[in-house]
């Protein structure tokens, strides 16, 4: 069995890396070859000149998600059947002998800042490089690393007690720990969702009270028309770090805020800023948010379930390069190589998600001027230098918006109207 699974892990990681790897040359390609014309839709909204820079814009941000999907297999490999995970696990069993959940967490963790450090390269290449050459990015790299501490801080803070509690069950609460685990992590994710906007988000952003009386009581309209209650209305300072806009709902319950990137506000007039708020609140009408914390639940339940049985089995450690099983090895190896298995299913889980946003423009249609919307769009997909014309197969598996073109001719049916 041992044998089977590292032939079955090797086959399809090799297999899922090839494929990203020539889905992103595809996409490259496909956007290049229709670089040079605006697809006709957009001929009297995009200029050549913009149309070009998302082509280019793309293209160097695919070019660098392909070599950095090669890197992260290769790493994959080495930290699984190469054997970097026992090495890791080794050296901690000579540092902490007789503390297994401690050795437990620092094994993960070690294991967890290998991969950081080797993705840390391509995030910082992508902002300063790309973004920077792009004239997207705001930051300075002393902001960077500042951000970068901010959020290994708080991601330590927050996910250690859980990785302690992960371990703790495993070790002593019977066969059925992933169980408990898993009313663990939902508990969890949905304290997550609460405290967010109010004391995490405001580590990283300026979070202000909108000041526009106008566009205030305009917005406080359409929510109420709609049904939504929110805690306030905020404007994010997006401007400090990057120039892309957008706008979003945070939190969950009580605690839901209504935020806008700065330089969204700035691009958009009251009827596209509504429009676009309407968009949103076409998700919350249709309950996507609590559809998808079902689906989250439910995939971590089975994942859970399909561990507490895996953790038992010696093949699976064997299998994947580790000679000596432990609880928090099998929790490890199952974050690891799951998205292998997993990557195939990115189709109907992207389809998913463009149908939201179908259903989304399709409220937003029936409580603002999709006219507008449209407009918005398009202004978002120039600013942010968003392609008009991804390769279609690329975007099946990684897109969870509809490509400009489809969304745009969906929403002119009910301009016509």
């Amino acid at each position: 069995m041992a044998t089977n699974l590292t032939i079955l892990f090797i086959s399809l990681l090799v297999l899922t890396t090839a494929i990203r790897i020539w889905l992103g040359r595809r996409h490259v390609s496909y956007i290049q070859t229709h670089r040079n014309k605006v697809p006709d839709a957009f001929n009297s909204s995009i200029s050549l000149g913009a149309h070009q820079k998302a082509a280019d814009y793309s293209s160097a941000k695919t070019q660098s998600a392909i070599l950095e999907t090669s890197v992260q297999a290769v790493l994959l490999l080495l930290l699984t059947v190469g054997g970097g995970l026992q090495l890791i696990d080794n050296a901690w069993r000579g540092i902490l002998p007789e503390h297994d959940i401690i050795r437990g967490a620092a094994v993960i963790l070690s294991a967890l800042l290998v991969s950081s450090l080797v993705d840390l390269p391509f995030d910082y290449y992508r902002t300063f490089v790309i973004d920077q050459h792009f004239g997207f990015n705001k930051m300075t790299p002393a902001m960077y690393f500042i951000d970068l501490v901010k959020h290994s801080i708080v991601g330590l803070l927050l996910g250690a007690p859980l990785l302690f509690a992960a371990l703790w069950l495993m070790q002593g609460a019977g066969d059925y720990w992933w169980l408990y685990l898993w009313v663990v992590w939902s508990v969890f994710n949905l304290l997550m969702l609460a405290i967010y906007p109010t004391f995490i988000a405001p580590m990283f952003n300026k979070f202000s009270p909108l000041g526009d009386e106008s566009l205030k009581t305009r917005i406080e309209t359409l929510l109420t028309k709609c049904g939504f209650k929110s805690q306030g209305l905020f404007v994010m300072d997006g401007s400090t770090r990057s120039s892309h806009g957008n706008a979003y709902f945070t939190g969950f319950g009580a605690s839901k805020r209504v935020v806008f990137f700065d330089t969204l506000l700035e691009r958009l007039n009251g009827d596209e800023i509504e429009a676009v708020l309407a968009h949103e609140l076409g998700h919350f009408k249709h309950k996507h948010v609590i559809k998808r914390i079902a689906l989250m639940f439910f995939v971590s339940f089975i994942g859970l379930a399909l561990l507490g049985w895996l953790a038992q089995q010696d093949w699976f450690y064997a299998g994947l390069g580790v000679n000596q099983p432990s609880d928090y090895m099998a929790l490890l190896l199952f974050l690891l190589v799951s998205p292998v298995f997993l990557f195939l299913l990115r189709p109907l889980l992207a389809g998913y998600s463009r149908k939201n946003e179908f259903e989304a423009d399709e409220y937003a249609a029936q409580n603002a001027d999709a006219r507008y919307l449209v407009e918005a769009l398009v202004k978002l997909y120039r600013d942010n230098a968003s392609t008009l014309t991804p390769d279609p197969l690329h975007s099946a598996f990684y897109d969870s918006h509809p490509p400009a073109s489809i969304r745009i001719a969906r929403l002119s049916t009910f301009t016509a109207h």
